[in-house]
This record gives C-alpha cells, sequence and structure tokens, in this order.
C-alpha cells in the first residue's frame, strides 16, 4: 500500500510527511527520522515497510525550514555536499519540535491506537536519542547516531525505552566516542545497546556503499521485535 504527503502542524509552521498506513487500518505510530538526505526514497521505504508490520509510519520533512520538500541521493558529490550544507545549517532542537508535532500528528490519526515510538538513521539516530529524552515517544530505536556521546547528560531523562544499533567501525562515531556512549548509558534500565562488529556507517541503508545485509537484517529484527513490545 503506498503512502501519501500529508501536512503536519507544528509550532512553527506547517510541513510535509509521508505517512503510509497499515493494511488493516490500524495499528499503532512510528514517526521514521531521516537521514541528511531529507525525506527521501530510502526514508520513505523505511516507512512502506513499517507500515507492513503493521504500523502508522510518518516521515517528516525536517529540513523544510531551510528547503521544503528536499530528496538527496547519496549517489553524486554534488547531493554529499548539498546534504552537509542542510545539516551544518540544521537545528537539532528544531528538529525535536518537528519530531513532537508528528508524534500529536499520528495521535490524531484515525485507526492510531495512540501508542507511538520513533525509529531514526544516522542524523535521525543522534534524533532518536533525543525524542527518547525530550518528546512523549513511547519508545525509540537509533541506527548509527551521530553525537550521542556529547548529550549523555540528558539521559536521565528518557521516559520510554530507547535501543541503539552501533556500528563497530562507524567512522563518525570513533571507538572513544563508543566508550563514552557505553559508559554513559550503563546501568540505565531504559536503554538496550547493539553493536555490530566490523560493520561501517549506514550498514543499514539499501545501495549504501557499507550496506551490510546481514548486520542490517539483524538490526531489523531486533527493531521489530522492540517496537512490538513497547507500543503493544
Amino acid at each position: 500500500m503506498a503512502g501519501s504527503e500529508i501536512q503536519i502542524k507544528g509550532p512553527d509552521g506547517s510541513f510535509m510527511g509521508y505517512l503510509a498506513a497499515p493494511a488493516g487500518g490500524h495499528g499503532a505510530g512510528v514517526v521514521v527520522i531521516q537521514e541528511i538526505f531529507g525525506a527521501n526514497a530510502v526514508i520513505r521505504g523505511v516507512a512502506d515497510w513499517l507500515a507492513g508490520e503493521g504500523y502508522f509510519a510518518l516521515c517528516p520533512d525536517l529540513f523544510w525550514r531551510q528547503e521544503p520538500g528536499i530528496q538527496l541521493t547519496n549517489q553524486s558529490e554534488q547531493e554529499w555536499q548539498r546534504a552537509w550544507q542542510l545539516y551544518q545549517g540544521f537545528s537539532a532542537d528544531k528538529g525535536v519540535v518537528d519530531i513532537q508535532a508528528s508524534i500529536d500528528r499520528l495521535r490524531k490519526t484515525a485507526g492510531c491506537t495512540g501508542k507511538v515510538g520513533a525509529v531514526g538513521y544516522c542524523l535521525g539516530g543522534y534524533l532518536a536519542y533525543l525524542t527518547a529524552t525530550r518528546t512523549t515517544a513511547d519508545c525509540a530505536v537509533g541506527y548509527y547516531g551521530v553525537g550521542i556521546e556529547g548529550q549523555l547528560g540528558e539521559a536521565a531523562k528518557i521516559r520510554g525505552r530507547l535501543m541503539l544499533h552501533v556500528a563497530e567501525k562507524d567512522q563518525f562515531c570513533p571507538p572513544e566516542a563508543q566508550q563514552k556512549l557505553r559508559a554513559g548509558l550503563a546501568g540505565n534500565a531504559r536503554v538496550t545497546l547493539h553493536a555490530y562488529p566490523g560493520v561501517d556507517h549506514a550498514f543499514a541503508r539499501p545501495g549504501g556503499q557499507h550496506y551490510d545485509n546481514a548486520a542490517a537484517d539483524l538490526a531489523n529484527q531486533r527493531t521489530t521485535a522492540f517496537l512490538r513490545s513497547n507500543l503493544t
């Protein structure tokens, strides 16, 4: 079942989101949080996958303040440069505001149970952590988030449950950052951390340079089990 673009109303204005609905028309919600390439085909594919798992999956356009509707790929140097520009001009604080607006939008969607989680990748993995500490989401999953080690002071604010997938060879999250992450989250019963040996950043992005099918499948299986456990 193909998704559709909708408008999400937030405190700073309205912005686009791609919404994929479960075939049965009933289920919990999941906010799908983008990478640095915008709400593109890859992230929309994640929303479609989660809809197939029985969720209302909403991917908000978090770059709307800079360039509404932008969809980049990782296939050209020009697109990479534009993605980095957007990343550098992005406010994570404002992004979390938009994620909360997306959570609220899902909870108002006909057929949604009211339970809402989040799944994010790269930049979205970092935002998934902040979603766990700053929003009303019931749970959040972050894939190879970048910069979480700098926000560990917020870990005590996690309200629901958080799962993090960490790539052992992540070029954007080196060993010292991973060590800080483990130390800062150790003993927090609300957090589950999985490490994936020998894989690099974006190991779960289909078609990407570092895609690893086995690691991606394992992470996705853990994600679906985690969502079932926390959203039903």
